[in-house]
């Protein structure tokens, strides 16, 4: 077990990885704890989606912590600590140049391809109590890995991609990435703890600045905007809006259902 972490589990089967983690910080576990699952059952990503992979075909984990060492308005950066810290981790085992894997707003891995934006990974950050005594923060990361083109579900074929793909078919060893990918968080979170964020590894990791996006609001509306950058403090997305005399408005989590890379600048996600 790493150092930083206070409990481990590996799962051949689970429900979901993130209802694990709940439970244990529910029952009193200490943070950091972890559970890796080498299936989902009920596996979701944001808005209540279904995340689905064949068994062995993802790295399926979800980290609990208790961040009353954060204030309540910086703990979305546990999401995007170990957005980057994943997306370091798979280029390093993958062989891949540095920056290949991006991260499309807020977390999701990506990459950006000739044929479009092809999704890597989904991260789904949960929250309880936070401001109170006991605030719970739970991230979930699925990261398609030993998954073979040929077996990608046909409605998903042309927005996604796993690490085998990327690294000319070759084998992804879990254990690898997972070590890999853990002495980097380890990191994150002591420079999280004494006030140090990455924010422009962040920042610059983010394939969404610069390019058209659709938001997608919780009643269905889209509107398609010109991302303009991220906001250092909260996280949230800044878009272009002329109706307010900045003449730009930050989009925060929560805000709006779904953002995608909208037509003619990449295929959505």
């Amino acid at each position: 077990m790493t150092g930083f972490l206070a409990r481990q589990e590996q799962f051949a089967v689970v429900g979901s990885t993130n209802d694990v983690v709940r439970d244990w910080l529910a029952a009193g576990t200490p943070e950091v704890c972890l559970a890796v699952a080498d299936e989902q059952t009920s596996g979701r990503g944001r808005e209540g989606r279904t995340w689905i992979a064949p068994a062995g075909g993802a790295l399926l984990l979800s980290l609990g912590f208790r961040p009353t060492w954060l204030a309540p308005d910086r703990v979305w950066r546990l999401a995007a600590a170990a957005s980057l810290a994943m997306a370091e981790a798979a280029e390093h085992v993958a062989g891949l140049p540095e920056r290949t894997i991006r991260l499309k707003w807020p977390n999701d891995l990506a990459l950006d391809t000739t044929d479009g934006v092809r999704k890597l990974a989904g991260v789904l950050g949960e929250t309880d109590g936070l401001g109170g005594p006991d605030p719970r923060a739970i991230i979930g990361l699925g990261l398609n890995t030993d998954w073979a083109a040929d077996d990608f579900p046909p409605d998903l074929a042309e927005s996604m991609i796993s690490l085998r793909e990327l690294s000319s078919r070759r084998t992804i060893d879990h254990e690898t990435l997972l070590d890999a990918f853990l002495r980097r968080l380890e990191a994150s979170l002591a420079a999280l703890r004494s006030g140090r964020f990455e924010l422009v590894a962040w920042a610059d990791r983010q394939l969404t600045s610069g390019r058209h996006v659709e938001l997608i609001a919780p009643g269905g509306a889209v509107t398609t905007v010109q991302a303009r950058g991220v906001d250092p403090d909260t996280g949230a997305l800044v878009v272009e809006d002329g109706s307010v005399p900045s003449g730009e408005r930050h989009v925060v989590v929560g805000e709006i259902r779904h953002v995608r890379v909208s037509a003619g600048t990449g295929a959505g996600v």
